[in-house]
């Protein structure tokens, strides 16, 4: 089981990594990160570079794609576009995490689509012609797409275990601990103090 995951300048890592940590325990499964050409990119914060190892040439076939957001301009065109559209047309399932939806948005692959975001992004998801749904993750056949960035691993997890089993996914949340316990009730828009989306709105997260 081939899986792909692109990298670009200025995602934000977790929507990576979160899953990729999940779905690397997939029996079988081998995970790689690609872009439009193999070397370092660096992520959102500028912190952290992360390595791409093939491109996406080398990788046209991926059983799973998963796109990762983040603060970056969704692309209108260009290589990323142009290799999720192709590798699209024989994947298994095609995912994204947080703003990668509107990635696969701008691909023209969520059209008369039920999919989510993150909160800030759904009415830009909209209009690419998909049906916004307000959940942490969202199916509609073989495209899955997750709302902001910690809804990677629900994710990966509810993903695998479409995969290998209810069995499986719970021993790979159960390896990673997977047990959230948030200190503060402020996870959503609709939770949070209005002065604490304020500030997250301000600050451009």
């Amino acid at each position: 089981m081939r899986i792909a995951i692109p990298l670009y300048h200025r995602m934000t890592a977790l929507d990576a990594i979160g899953p990729y940590d999940v779905l690397s325990h997939l029996p079988g499964a081998t995970v790689t990160f690609v872009g439009e050409q193999t070397g370092t990119i660096r992520t959102d914060t500028g912190f952290l570079g992360l390595t791409v190892d093939a491109t996406f040439d080398q990788v046209p076939e991926p059983d799973i794609i998963l796109v990762p957001g983040g603060p970056a301009p969704v692309p209108v065109e260009g290589a990323l576009l142009d290799w999720l559209r192709a590798a699209d047309r024989t994947s298994t399932w095609t995912a994204s995490v947080c703003t990668g939806s509107l990635i696969l948005g701008a691909a023209g692959l969520l059209k008369g689509r039920r999919a989510t975001s993150n909160w800030q992004a759904r009415a830009q998801l909209a209009g690419y012609g998909a049906h916004v749904v307000e959940e942490r993750v969202v199916f509609d056949g073989k495209y899955v797409t997750g709302a902001g960035v910690t809804a990677g691993l629900d994710l990966a997890l509810t993903l695998a275990g479409r995969i290998a089993g209810d069995l499986v996914a719970q021993a790979i949340q159960l390896g990673l601990e997977y047990d959230p316990r948030p200190p503060y009730d402020a996870g959503s828009p609709e939770r949070a103090p209005v002065e604490v989306v304020e500030l997250v709105r301000a600050s451009g997260r």
